[in-house]
């Protein structure tokens, strides 16, 4: 029996984007490789209601690969409540993120408040990286609540190979 608990990991919607992104395939293979793991429920997966948003504002044939992926993985679905527009907000106010970026401050947020191990984003400009990360933590420990990690999906494939 297994008593190790699951990593809950938040996906944005770069990383199912990824899974039909040809023209970085190393990206797209380990977003592939990421998926089968999800596929195997080796990780708790939650998406925001912003992702599925995101998701359908995409162009067909994309939007339709992108919504059948997810329908081949088990997620729990999360709102952008008050809760988590406080920590985007408090992202913007503390000056790690501008306005410019409030969706990526509402995934972090809603990532935040559900009690997320971590983050999976292949968006380097605004989430992957030391700014953001540094700054987030300090929120998280400001207000009490549990550490986040933002991280690219190849960790997770790295670490279970």
């Amino acid at each position: 029996m297994d008593f190790i608990e699951k990593i809950k990991v938040y996906l944005d919607t770069s990383v199912v984007s990824h899974l039909f992104q040809e023209d970085v395939p190393e990206k797209m293979a380990d977003t592939r490789k990421l998926w089968k793991m999800f596929q195997d429920g080796l990780y708790d997966v939650v998406l925001s209601t912003l992702t599925l948003k995101e998701i359908s504002m995409c162009a067909e044939p994309k939007r339709g690969h992108m919504l059948d992926a997810l329908n081949q993985i088990a997620f729990t679905v999360v709102d952008i409540d008050e809760s988590a527009w406080d920590v985007a907000h408090q992202i913007i106010d503390m000056g790690i993120l501008t306005k410019k970026s409030l969706d990526d401050c509402q995934h972090i947020g809603a990532a935040v408040v559900s009690g997320c191990d971590c983050i999976l984003s292949w968006n380097f400009k605004h989430m992957v990286n030391i700014k953001t990360i540094r700054g987030v933590r300090a929120i998280t420990n400001l207000q009490n609540r549990k550490a986040i990690d933002i991280l690219n999906p190849s960790v997770l494939i790295e670490s279970e190979e």
